[in-house]
């Protein structure tokens, strides 16, 4: 990875705000219209909490960024990691930000990776910077909604069933899980309603680029059929995603002892 040596946050350097948010959005078009998640666009997470938004730099240029956001898991009220996943845990955290309790967990919500540097390792060198980050602040428990990088090439196969799609060395057949599994994340559970996107066939058709039919409909990046009713004129997309939890373990000391 040539130059990569250090990360920052943006309440350090502010100035990293529009190259950070120039390395892209995650997934297609459609993924952008989550109602959940336009409450927490990169942008506004950069604003509310920008010492949890990461930047990684090459030199001084931007390749990466890993977002998060911190809030209180577990409670008497959040035995579990929320079914909702990616939705689920933005409102926990707005929540906590709202009712202003002290945070005990951090959630990334974004790993992104310039496109011209992806498939070098960038990604999970960003994972490490952010459990870094998240144990220096006092903090042990870092979890993800993980997003599979290619589950969307089956998308009628269960998650439960496309996680148990091994390589011949026993690690997850899909690259983002084993970044993970490798950096010591452990799976939770899935996830089965993280994200969930609705909206008219027209839409639909603006946001795909192609009419939904009656019934189940495989979509460019989508992770599951999208389903839809000509009938009542709408598509909903509810996308699984899987919890990873990683242990970041304690804070060193200031002398550099444990």
């Amino acid at each position: 990875m040539g130059g990569i040596v250090f990360v920052v946050n943006l309440a350090e350097r502010p100035d990293l705000l529009e190259p950070a948010l120039a390395l892209g959005d995650i997934g297609a078009e459609f993924m952008q219209h989550d109602q959940i998640g336009a409450l927490t666009r990169a942008r506004r997470l950069a604003v509310r909490w920008p010492e949890y938004f990461l930047v990684v730099l090459d030199g001084d240029v931007p390749v990466a960024r890993a977002v998060s956001v911190p809030l209180v898991f577990p409670d008497t009220e959040r035995a579990e990691l929320p079914d909702q996943g990616w939705d689920g845990i933005i409102i926990w955290a707005i929540e906590d930000a709202l009712d202003e309790r002290p945070p005990t967990c951090v959630a990334a919500l974004d790993v992104q990776v310039t496109s011209d540097r992806r498939g070098e390792g960038i990604a999970a060198e960003a994972l490490t910077f952010l459990r870094q980050s998240v144990r220096e602040r006092g903090l042990s428990r870092l979890v993800i909604p993980v997003r599979p990088t290619t589950k969307d090439q089956l998308p009628s196969l269960p998650m439960e069933q496309f996680l148990d799609r091994r390589r011949p060395d026993g690690s997850s057949a899909d690259p983002w899980v084993r970044a993970h599994e490798r950096l010591g994340g452990q799976f939770v559970k899935v996830a089965p309603f993280s994200m969930t996107i609705v909206g008219s066939l027209a839409q639909w058709q603006s946001w795909t680029g192609s009419s939904l039919d009656e019934g189940a409909n495989v979509v460019e990046g989508a992770l599951v059929p999208v389903l839809a009713s000509t009938e009542l004129d709408v598509g909903v997309y509810v996308e699984p995603n899987v919890w990873m939890e990683h242990a970041v373990g304690q804070p060193e000391a200031p002398d550099g002892g444990s």
